[in-house]
């Protein structure tokens, strides 16, 4: 069979997977049921105030009443930080459930941190689980861990991340470690300051997440204790993160995937811009550049899959030859999880067969964490097959996070399994 045969075919093939997953995690996770608090500015929280507000990091700009079924939902705009330390206004949304907290003590707040839904305004999460935006299976795969940690009782901090849904912001710091571990710790600050919810300010919080949001929740886990000490972070789960971009700059080359190398060269663009990415690209490689800043997740993999980035670059060069040298080399250093010792229990889940994001990369983060002295427990995620196994984690771990997160909460995390993986 011919290489472009063979990619045809696992196109098709790819395409009849996401539309079974699509009809099987739709089931129940659209939003109807209304509800919300607000705080004085309840216009768009898409919309950002010139000149943006003095305020804290995690102080709440604006709120208004979104939709999601089970849940009492506000959308909210409030303050975080870049890369640069510079304070920037950030969309999420905040949802409690509907029913009475039954567990001991408060009820928690978990930050959930979105896995990969893409660079165009219509992409943000806060937006396709209120049902409006692109609706597809990243949407519903979002949904299915909000549903599971609200299930299991906890209120949600659910975070956009930096990005051009808030108008003004620039583009998506894709997977770049500190404005995704500021956003995620500061939504959970957003989320104890707004008014009408019920929220303890200083309770019990958590935070999870999976692929993109597995390394947001692991940069979270590192930076707790510096950029939030008051935080009272009881656990972490972090799933398949992608905690080595240097690595991924070559097992993602060429691949079906290869539009999330595309988004983390966007990502090391808006963070970095100082590193001048864009005068590498010849004009076939710019033009990716502006294509990709306008798609959400399912349509890039479509429309770039199997790119292979030495025809994008002006001497026909890999990315991965220009990551190992200056500046890149310290940029992709400083991104690296794994350098800081979480000052919380954190699981780590990664699927043996994971076909985008190697489990070697999560496995390390893991033994780093180890080394360092961190409770850290490793499981492994459970695999369908060795294709989609990446996409098709999402249907066990948010369960898997919920189940260790309760754990957490009850102060029953254990001692990890350092040593044993």
């Amino acid at each position: 069979m011919s290489l472009s045969r063979r990619h045809r075919l696992i196109a098709a093939v790819t395409a009849t997977v996401v539309a079974s997953a699509v009809a099987i995690l739709t089931v129940g996770t659209s939003a109807s049921a209304k509800g919300a608090s607000s705080v004085a500015d309840t216009t768009s929280v898409y919309t950002a105030k010139s000149p943006l507000p003095e305020g804290q990091n995690g102080d709440v700009v604006k709120s208004q009443p979104s939709t999601y079924n089970g849940a009492k939902a506000t959308r909210i705009q409030y303050l975080s930080r870049d890369a640069k330390n510079k304070q920037l206004p950030v969309s999420g949304t905040v949802l409690v459930p509907n029913a009475p907290w039954s567990g001991p003590g408060e009820r928690p707040i978990v930050a959930y941190a979105p896995f990969t839904f893409g660079m165009a305004p219509q992409c943000a999460p806060s937006k396709t689980l209120a049902g409006e935006g692109a609706q597809d299976m990243v949407s519903g795969f979002q949904g299915s861990f909000v549903n599971a940690l609200l299930s299991a009782g906890f209120a949600v901090a659910q975070t956009d991340y930096l990005g051009p849904w808030v108008e003004g912001t620039g583009e998506h710091p894709y997977v770049m470690r500190l404005p995704e571990a500021h956003t995620v710790l500061d939504v959970i600050r957003a989320a104890q300051r707004l008014p009408g919810t019920g929220l303890p300010p200083n309770g019990p919080v958590g935070i999870a997440g999976y692929s993109e949001g597995g390394s947001a929740a692991a940069a979270a886990a590192e930076l707790a204790a510096t950029y939030a000490p008051e935080l009272k972070v009881k656990g972490v789960y972090s799933g398949a993160p992608p905690a080595d971009k240097g690595v991924l700059a070559k097992t993602l080359d060429g691949s079906m995937y290869a539009a999330f190398l595309g988004y983390a060269l966007i990502g090391i663009n808006q963070a970095y811009p100082e590193a001048n990415l864009m005068g590498l690209a010849n004009q076939a490689g710019a033009d990716l550049f502006l294509k990709a800043r306008q798609t959400c997740t399912l349509p890039a993999v479509f429309q770039f899959m199997f790119t292979q980035t030495s025809t994008l670059t002006k001497d026909g060069q890999p990315v991965s030859a220009y990551l190992s040298k200056p500046p890149f080399d310290k940029i992709v250093a400083e991104n690296r999880i794994g350098n800081i010792k979480p000052a919380m229990p954190v699981m780590v889940q990664h699927s043996p067969m994971d076909d985008v994001i190697p489990v070697a990369m999560g496995k390390q983060m893991a033994k780093d964490w180890c080394d360092k002295g961190a409770n850290v427990q490793w499981k492994d995620l459970t695999s369908f097959a060795p294709f989609f196994s990446h996409a098709m984690g999402m249907m066990t771990a948010p369960n898997d996070a919920s189940a260790w997160l309760q754990s957490a909460f009850k102060g029953q995390p254990g001692n990890g399994n350092c040593g044993q993986f």
